[in-house]
């Protein structure tokens, strides 16, 4: 099965020239399986390499100064050369090490990575026969030492280095010993030479420059503070936290440290060598103060926000249960956050929108109260309007006790039956609530109609905070109202609010199916009332819409500006290449299966080539891809990971080496392996 959507969806490419497919008229069938399957290697279509050939172009050493070489393959390596011996910035894969050779080099002393991101150190295993030295920052020394620590089999909100249980950091697949481990405003002398390390995080949480005088000249080692165009190598490795910007924050402020020393040469780990950067460095913080003023919240979070919560429902007989409408109740407190609000018809039955970050107790006296004093009689169900899962936390109290349904869209429901296949923001699980799955009674599809006790209901895809969020909308009391979960947050009646709430790269949330998208849909359903998650609501909220539709666009465009790729969801999505489930348990001596998602954003085709890597006693069938994706659509490619009888017990990470239309990116993505109990 996969030998056969290999040979339809793969060209087999030359060798000496990748972008040139080979002809296959007279292979036999055998001949295009092996191939296919990566069992043979293709011939070449010449019959001797040149140096003008794109390997060549591609690995050749650069001469940067005297002395001082770049070599490029997943990230540019720099060699500073002293005699015949070398000190390194950064590994790359390691290919560096067979060529040291052609520019007089036989030894290594020293390695100095920049920052942990596998792509600058993957080739760490070619470098133990060299007896190098290696050194990193010190904020990055566990990532480097303990790299499998920051891979959750079962993550928690509160987990180092993530979004609300989503890493946000790129160990690589086994360790890396630190000799040393600079601290910010270090200095390192080598044979001469001085270089001063200085804290740049932004990129990565603790990534570090390296300032080499030579002369009255600074170069500057800048690992991916910028690349050349003042842009940024991707956004979703600075997404640090929850649409608050630190990481943007932290990535302007360490290229304002670059611009003061006035470095003669940028030296990035990414693209060209960048020359007189001073003035892009101006620029590139330009953009970045103009990215966070768009980025951050639209409203005025931990600030005025409680003020603004909610200033239409009045009190009732129930305690801390408000009225909205005749037929409309929800929470509302100081400082109250719940997920929770109530739809109650005439005949006594109830509709719950959210059920979550409630005291169950409360919960039950509120609705005992409702039965006693309102005329409530029966919750027929709970619809979840999205992924998180605090907005479901009590919704199988509610269904065990209260007797109601559990419902949902389609997209949504296996986010939380099974949230481990995922690696998205704040699932259930990752609440330590003790709910590791939620099961669903009914799921709709985008756009289904829902007739309920004399309102008649749609429930329609509406993404925005995530992708995988609904909206419930329909005529109450006289008003068209739009249940909207974590989309909009705010006071329509302030100019300067836009409503947006978190724009985070892990809630799978590309503008064009996140923001910009439901801008565009509340502008064509034109509610009157907005009722929004964690107690919010929102009257007349038509000019709050009108200024998200203006702000999400303007989003776009700063992304776009900020971006190395033609299309910059490559660099805003770390979703583009997922694996799924991503976590997998495997037992020695036995497999388990997921599915390789690659993803094309654009409107032609693109080509790219996967290799899969595996640390030792692991190993993936197929373990290269090699095909094209068309236009928009995503590829999904089954395949099989296999433990050894000898394999160790414990988490290990597999990551995928991506090259994207012959741009290689390296192990940007990966998948979580437990080995788990004896061989059977």
């Amino acid at each position: 099965m996969i030998a056969a959507c290999a040979i339809k969806v793969v060209p087999l490419m030359c060798e000496a020239h990748p972008c040139r497919p080979l002809s296959l008229p007279h292979l036999t069938v055998r001949t295009v399986l092996l191939l296919a399957l990566g069992l043979l290697a293709p011939a070449s279509c010449c019959s001797q390499d040149t140096d003008t050939s794109p390997m060549r172009a591609k690995t050749a050493f650069r001469q940067v100064e005297p002395d001082l070489f770049a070599w490029t393959d997943t990230c540019n390596v720099y060699v500073l050369k002293d005699g015949d011996a070398a000190l390194l910035i950064d590994l790359g894969d390691g290919s560096v090490l067979e060529h040291l050779g052609d520019i007089g080099v036989s030894r290594i002393e020293w390695v100095l990575f920049t920052h942990h991101h596998r792509e600058q150190c993957q080739g760490f295993p070619k470098l133990k026969s060299w007896n190098a030295k290696i050194a990193a920052p010190e904020v990055e020394r566990a990532l480097f030492e303990k790299p499998a620590s920051f891979r959750k089999m079962k993550p928690s909100l509160g987990d180092a280095f993530t979004v609300h249980g989503a890493s946000y950091v790129r160990p690589p697949l086994q360790p890396v010993p630190l000799d040393r481990a600079f601290k910010t405003m270090d200095d390192f002398a080598w044979r001469g030479h001085e270089f001063r390390c200085l804290d740049t995080r932004g990129n990565s949480p603790g990534s570090m420059s390296y300032f080499l005088k030579r002369g009255e000249r600074w170069l500057a080692f800048s690992g991916d503070v910028m690349l050349d165009g003042a842009v940024m190598h991707n956004w979703f490795d600075t997404e640090w936290d929850y649409g608050f910007a630190a990481g943007i924050y932290a990535l302007h402020n360490s290229a304002s440290v670059l611009e003061c020393h006035d470095p003669a040469l940028l030296l990035p780990a990414h693209g060209p060598v960048i020359r007189d950067p001073r003035k892009q460095l101006k620029t590139y913080q330009k953009k970045l103060r103009e990215l966070a003023a768009l980025l951050v919240r639209g409203y005025e979070v931990s600030t005025f926000g409680a003020a603004t919560q909610d200033v239409v429902s009045k009190p009732t007989a129930v305690p801390n249960l408000w009225q909205t409408t005749p037929h409309l109740f929800k929470f509302k407190g100081p400082e109250f956050w719940p997920n929770f609000t109530l739809l109650l018809a005439d005949s006594g039955h109830a509709l719950v929108v959210d059920c979550g970050l409630l005291d169950k107790a409360f919960l039950d006296k509120t609705l005992s109260l409702m039965k006693e004093r309102l005329g409530l009689k029966q919750i027929d169900a709970a619809i979840v309007t999205h992924c998180h899962g605090d907005h479901a936390l009590e919704a199988p109290h509610l269904r065990d006790k209260w007797g109601a349904r559990l419902w949902t869209l389609d997209t949504i429901a296996d986010k939380f039956q099974f949230p481990l296949r995922y690696d998205y923001c704040a699932l259930i699980e990752s609440y330590g609530a003790g709910i590791d799955s939620v099961a669903f009674d009914r799921t709709f599809r985008a756009g289904e109609k829902l007739s309920w006790e004399g309102y008649d209901l749609t429930v329609d895809w509406l993404p925005g905070q995530t992708e995988f969020g609904l909206c419930v909308q329909g005529v109450i009391d006289g008003r068209r109202v739009a249940f909207t979960g974590d989309n909009v947050f705010g006071d329509p009646s302030n100019p300067a609010q836009t409503g947006h709430e978190a724009v985070v790269a892990r809630n799978s949330g590309i503008l064009e199916e996140g923001y910009i998208y439901a801008a565009d849909y509340l502008h064509r359903l034109k509610p009157d009332l907005l009722i929004g998650g964690h107690s919010f609501v929102m009257d007349r909220p038509a000019d709050m819409i009108k200024r998200l539709r203006d702000w999400a666009p303007k989003l776009r465009d700063a992304f776009r500006g900020l971006s190395t790729f033609d299309d910059y969801r490559y660099m805003y999505d770390p979703f583009w290449v997922r694996a799924e489930p991503y976590r997998l348990t495997v037992a020695p001596g036995q497999s388990a299966d997921f599915t390789l998602h690659v993803r094309n954003f654009r409107k032609r085709q693109q080509q790219h080539r996967i290799v899969i890597h595996a640390p030792d006693g692991l190993s993936a069938e197929p373990a290269l891809l090699e095909g094209t994706v068309e236009r928009e659509a995503t590829l999904k490619v089954p395949l099989r990971l296999k433990a050894a009888d000898s394999a160790p017990a414990g988490v290990h990470i597999v990551a995928f080496d991506v090259t994207l239309d012959g741009q290689r990116y390296g192990e940007w993505f990966d998948v979580i392996v437990n080995v788990s109990g004896a061989k059977r």
